[in-house]
């Protein structure tokens, strides 16, 4: 789980990388739009659409856009959003999947590629990477959630199959197909987690020097800035020295 942790801490960065909250708010609400247009447009008969609105009500997004994300679903005016997987390599040969929703795979395919080369990567072919990952439910809480022993009990009995708590906050990890279940059961006993989401899980980390870091998190922050790119999840890790004066430029 360190190389998890320390992979989290990387990715958590999301709120400063992102150059305007009206662009996080954006991305939200086409995940709820997705959601609500290839199920029930009600958040208790539709898994997925219940996660995108629980986790854009932890980032803050007002009820308003939540409720108007869902209605253009509803209303049938919404775009027509395909998801993509991208997988490549960044600086150091390091693995980088992005998940994309978007209304013109050409477009999106060209702009990462675009971004992958220029940060001295390479785009690949699907599944040239993600056998080096894992397909897992990621369940996060605030350190307020409870104690160690306490979220590691809870997460026992939800069915949850890893957890790591430190001074930020516990991370639980179930089966991807348990998502949906262990979270509610957690939900029951510790309250509204502060994101629920399938993610992609490293098996290993490639160890990579400060540098090629740096160009890392550029790489990640570049792609992110991309108004189709959802997600992005890479496997390399640097020391906590490293890590600590890379976030804190």
């Amino acid at each position: 789980m360190a190389g998890h942790s320390q992979f989290k801490n990387i990715m958590h960065r999301k709120g400063r990388q992102d150059a305007a909250r009206s662009k996080l708010f954006s991305k939200l609400a086409k995940e709820i739009t997705v959601a609500a247009k290839m199920g029930l447009p009600d958040p208790t008969m539709n898994p997925r659409l219940r996660l995108a609105v629980q986790n854009a009500k932890s980032q803050s997004m007002p009820k308003d856009n939540i409720e108007r994300a869902i209605k253009k679903a509803a209303g049938g005016d919404a775009d027509n959003y395909e998801e993509i997987r991208y997988e490549g390599y960044g600086p150091g040969g390091v693995a980088v999947i992005v998940e994309a929703l978007t209304d013109n795979r050409n477009r999106t395919a060209g702009a990462v590629r675009s971004i992958f080369t220029k940060a001295g990567g390479a785009l690949g072919e699907t599944g040239s990477v993600s056998f080096m990952f894992d397909r897992v439910g990621e369940i996060v809480y605030k350190p307020e959630a409870g104690d160690a022993d306490t979220v590691l009990e809870a997460a026992i009995e939800s069915g949850a199959q890893d957890v790591q708590s430190d001074a930020n906050g516990h991370i639980i990890l179930c089966a991807f197909e348990d998502l949906g279940e262990v979270s509610s059961a957690l939900e029951a006993s510790l309250g509204e987690a502060d994101s629920v989401n399938p993610v992609w899980k490293p098996q290993t980390g490639t160890q990579v020097d400060e540098g090629k870091a740096e160009s890392l998190m550029k790489l990640i922050a570049a792609l992110e800035d991309d108004d189709d790119v959802q997600n992005v999840y890479s496997n390399f890790e640097v020391s906590d020295e490293v890590l600590e004066r890379l976030t804190a430029a």
